[in-house]
């Protein structure tokens, strides 16, 4: 039985993160002294632990493929209701993360959705700067409009760079002229890489694995000498009018919160329809310590619902 983060006995929150401020601090210290192998080996260090931290569910198989030229996972639950597909797109501050890691997460969310699910291994900085990874996942995207999935059956989500990057997706697709997905779901999104929200300063204390240098050095490592506020980095400035809907998530405890309710405000203002979920007392992207506490799979279950209620049933 999983509990609260609130509630006594529960691991704190800051012990449940710490393993991972440590895989990914080696990944920003190979960074910042640019020894390109020592990243490469922090990059597979921590996709590796994601994998053992966040085991992947009974039920899901696993196998790997390219779509439209981009390296990727496919998931498929034992239950998949026909031409459903959950598109995910990983965090990890477009630095590290890999679909590997990440069998766990969204082998939950496809066994909750009846979806199979696709994660593309799109192209990481400072090997690749900005707008790589925007198009390689736009690229998936249009692979599997290409492959004849139903776009009204496809749903997009994401976590942290992966979350504000469901929504650039969205406007990347409609600029391009190709048909939406049904809906999205943005998972502690990191939507505004010029850090201009209150909580960047007043949850410092409180966000327990994410810090405002920490956050920079991965914004500038990303977009190089493109402008941080470029609308498919940070979707607070993106022409969002006419996208599907899209439900956010955000934990109380976020340096991120204020941007995220801020990319919230942007769709609303643009007739979007938009759920705004701020959840109490979580850090980012709590959705992974399913083991740890109940929030976790509440979390995910509304995500479900949501996108469910979108989707055909059948």
């Amino acid at each position: 039985m999983t509990q609260s983060a609130n509630t006594p006995g529960t691991p704190a929150l800051e012990l449940l993160v710490a393993p991972w401020i440590d895989k990914l601090g080696a990944a920003l210290g190979a960074l910042e002294a640019n020894r390109p192998d020592d990243l490469a080996a922090a990059r597979s260090a921590y996709a590796d632990w994601f994998g053992s931290r966040f085991p992947a569910p009974d039920g899901v198989e696993y196998e790997d493929f390219h779509a439209g030229g981009v390296p990727a996972m496919r998931m498929r639950p034992a239950q998949v209701v026909p031409g459903r597909v959950l598109l995910y797109l990983h965090g990890g501050g477009y630095l590290v993360g890999a679909p590997r890691g990440y069998r766990g997460l969204v082998g939950r969310f496809a066994q909750r959705l009846r979806a199979e699910a696709v994660v593309p291994d799109y192209r990481l900085a400072p090997d690749a700067l900005y707008p790589a990874a925007i198009l390689d996942n736009l690229t998936a995207y249009e692979a599997l409009l290409d492959a004849g999935a139903d776009p009204d059956r496809i749903v997009v989500s994401g976590d942290s760079a992966g979350g504000a990057m469901a929504v650039a997706l969205l406007v990347a697709a409609r600029d391009k002229g190709l048909p939406l997905p049904a809906a999205a779901v943005a998972i502690s999104p990191w939507a505004n890489l010029e850090h201009t929200g209150t909580s960047i300063a007043t949850k410092a204390d409180a966000d327990p694995l994410c810090t405002p240098a920490a956050l920079r050095t991965m914004a500038s490592n990303y977009m190089g000498a493109n402008p941080l506020n470029s609308p498919l980095a940070s979707p607070v400035f993106a022409d969002v009018r006419g996208l599907p809907p899209v439900q956010i998530q955000i934990g109380e405890r976020e340096i991120m919160l204020s941007d995220a309710v801020r990319l919230a405000e942007h769709l609303a203002v643009a007739e979007v329809r938009v759920n705004l979920e701020v959840w109490p007392g979580m850090p980012h992207v709590w959705h992974l310590f399913s083991e740890d506490i109940d929030d976790a799979d509440a979390a995910l279950d509304s995500a479900v619902s949501f996108l469910t209620s979108r989707l055909p049933q059948s």
